[in-house]
């Protein structure tokens, strides 16, 4: 068995996986609540808004994830799985948010890992500040992780967001796999129904609740 050139990797948002297991108790907690002890459509109401919300909250919370193996990126976004080719890809944006871009010139959002303007800041003021101790003969700790920033071992680059060095290693296996021939091959598109048709249903019965009063 071959074994492969590169290993794959999972980068998820910790912040997002927290916050969708909190909201998802709340939710829980107050629609379980409101089906034992409701009294007339009261229960009906907290079925159907459950049936709305648990979906939304997985979608957007837990299930985002960027999947990167040898050949190819597979990106786990709310309500579709898009698999790219490292051939297919012309690059790896980051703005506001972080974008690949095919070379059919389609985009497509990484939701798992979100843009922190707070973290780049952070990293900014962090690498102003390892500079200006350098210049006075002071060396920075190496290898710190300083809650979502990510300092390089050794002073051999500058401090970077942790989602701008996701980013920076995503683009690295770009530029070696992107030629590789394994790494060919067509995009392909799937739709979550697994997720979206619940949380219709679950809106259309809330309307249908609300209407019939």
């Amino acid at each position: 068995m071959t074994t492969p050139l590169v290993k794959d990797r999972i980068y998820r948002s910790p912040q997002a996986l927290i916050g969708g297991v909190l909201l998802l108790a709340i939710v829980g907690w107050l629609g379980i609540d409101a089906l034992l002890r409701g009294h007339g459509h009261t229960p009906w109401l907290a079925l159907a808004a459950l049936i709305l919300l648990v979906p939304l909250v997985v979608a957007f919370t837990l299930r985002p994830a960027v999947f990167a193996g040898e050949d190819r990126l597979r990106v786990r976004n709310p309500f579709r799985v898009i698999t790219l080719p490292w051939g297919e890809i012309a690059a790896l944006r980051s703005g506001y948010s972080n974008e690949v871009i095919v070379k059919s010139g389609a985009k497509y959002q990484l939701w798992a890992i979100p843009v922190s303007l707070r973290s780049r800041k952070k990293a900014a003021r962090r690498q102003t500040r390892a500079e200006s101790d350098a210049r006075g003969g002071r060396t920075a700790a190496a290898g710190r992780v300083f809650g979502g920033l990510r300092e390089p071992d050794g002073a051999s680059g500058p401090l970077r967001a942790e989602s701008d060095k996701i980013m920076d290693d995503l683009r690295q296996l770009l530029e070696r796999r992107g030629e590789a021939e394994s790494a060919q091959g067509g995009i392909t598109v799937r739709w979550a129904y697994e997720v979206a048709a619940p949380a219709i249903v679950g809106a259309v019965l809330l309307v249908i609740l609300l209407a019939i009063g």
